[in-house]
């Protein structure tokens, strides 16, 4: 089989796994998380938000970092080339009116994030080393009783972190600052190769240490730039929200009107970007310090708000207010665009440093995850091995064609899913019980703070 017949084989497997069931079925899930939690995510988000920035650490609980370190190690691996590239796409194949999907994706979605957390540090366990270990693997084993999802979640996460966590964000990085400084593909490809070796010789300690720097500085970049082109076109915002919120559901925007389009892709490109419900960020989540579950769960929450309600948002007004999604640009190249037509040709460097930034933090965020599986599946011995390949396909990545890479790597992230919603569906009853225990605790929490 040639390569043109195997990426056409591979993009129609992924468009039969990423299609409505799955989509149905990951937003399904977040509606009756949201329901049963009593629209938890509206209620405590202020709480959670003051929770994951606070200083405040209870040292003695066991984990191998804060909660603002897990926090930002899940971040760096969310935010990456879906917040920029993904979101473009949204737009140009769904319209306007994606966004607002997006939107709603990323609402119930902070519900599935939620009980992904509570559940990945309720059944995490801890090594010869001391360190934790956890995510959908291990409470699909220890706590639904069946090893062989965990196993196969595992295999599906282990591959996947090679592919949309490594191959192709390195090939992303490559190939902006190759456009965008003239630096070529091998030297990228060099230098990035070092800075994630480096990292992960140090494993999560060292990999909480780096993200928690350099994710809010990526972040704060990426936003101040954002909201600069919003305040400059604070005018136009009104009728850009009116555009989105009547493009939602008549689908006027694209050819023939088709609100499904509008849905899908907003939907899947939401759920590309912030990964809720796919199980990967609850595996960083169990590595925090935390005295109960569902005070990190709280603070995993927030991923979601961040990468898609702050981040996506930012680049998809963009994108509306320039209003270039008809004119034949994709990718990179309508968001670049866009910024270019309100900020001039430091509007390039905006999206080429942001495109640097995420995806060379997805990288770093993706080998924790991809190890985390592969030491499920195998042994914590043979780690440095995966580690090792992990590294070599970073400068592989970026000198080299990724097609059918793209479409493989696709494939294993909707793979992961299934076996991580049967799992968060299956476990429910313990997410309630854990809710209950820490929504005691912070009534507790403000009981003393009044009585003092």
């Amino acid at each position: 089989m040639n390569q043109e017949k195997l990426l056409e084989v591979l993009k129609d497997i992924s468009d039969m796994i990423w299609g409505p069931p799955l989509l149905i079925l990951l937003v399904g899930t977040g509606i009756y998380l949201t329901i049963r939690l009593g629209f938890l995510q509206l209620k405590l988000l202020p709480y959670s938000l003051k929770l994951a920035f606070s200083k405040s650490q209870d040292h003695q609980s066991e984990g191998d970092i804060s909660h603002f370190q897990a926090l930002m190690t899940a971040l760096a691996a969310t935010v990456g080339t879906g917040n920029i590239v993904g979101v473009a796409t949204a737009v140009l194949i769904g319209g306007p009116g994606a966004i607002f999907w997006m939107w709603m994706s990323a609402f119930f979605g902070m519900a599935t994030k939620y009980a992904e957390a509570v559940l990945a540090v309720k059944y995490r366990v801890q090594d010869e080393d001391g360190e934790m270990s956890g995510g959908p693997m291990y409470y699909l084993e220890r706590g639904l009783n069946q090893k062989w999802l965990g196993v196969m979640f595992a295999a599906f996460g282990a591959m996947a972190a090679f592919g949309i966590g490594n191959l192709v964000q390195a090939n992303s990085v490559a190939g902006v600052v190759d456009s965008t400084f003239n630096i070529p593909t091998w030297v990228t490809g060099v230098a990035l190769t070092v800075f994630t070796a480096l990292v992960l010789l140090g494993g999560i300690k060292s990999i909480g240490k780096v993200t928690a720097f350099f994710v809010p500085i990526m972040a704060l970049f990426y936003l101040v730039a954002g909201l600069i082109v919003l305040f400059m076109n604070i005018s136009e915002i009104p009728a850009a929200l009116a555009l989105i919120f009547s493009d939602a559901f008549t689908g006027n925007a694209v050819a023939g009107g088709a609100v499904g389009a509008v849905i899908r892709y907003g939907v899947a490109r939401g759920v590309f970007s912030n990964e809720a419900g796919l199980g990967s960020a609850p595996i960083a989540a169990a590595a925090a310090k935390t005295d109960m579950p569902a005070r990190q769960a709280l603070v995993s929450m927030t991923q979601v708000f961040i990468d898609t309600i702050l981040i996506c948002s930012i680049t998809g007004l963009t994108i509306v207010l320039a209003g270039k999604y008809d004119t034949g640009l994709e990718g990179s190249e309508l968001t670049t665009a866009s910024f270019e037509m309100f900020l001039g040709s430091a509007g390039a460097y905006v999206v080429a440093l942001g495109l640097l930034f995420f995806a060379s933090s997805t990288i770093i965020g993706w080998s924790y995850y991809g190890e985390k599986c592969f030491s499920y599946l195998f042994s914590k011995k043979v780690v440095k091995y995966y580690r090792i390949a992990f590294v070599i396909a970073v400068f592989v990545g970026a000198i080299a064609k990724l097609d059918v890479v793209w479409a493989f790597s696709d494939i294993m992230n909707g793979l992961m899913a299934f076996p991580n919603l049967i799992g968060i569906v299956g476990l429910s009853g313990v997410v309630i019980h854990e809710t209950k225990n820490v929504l005691k605790a912070i009534n507790e929490e403000k009981t003393k703070k009044l009585s003092a």
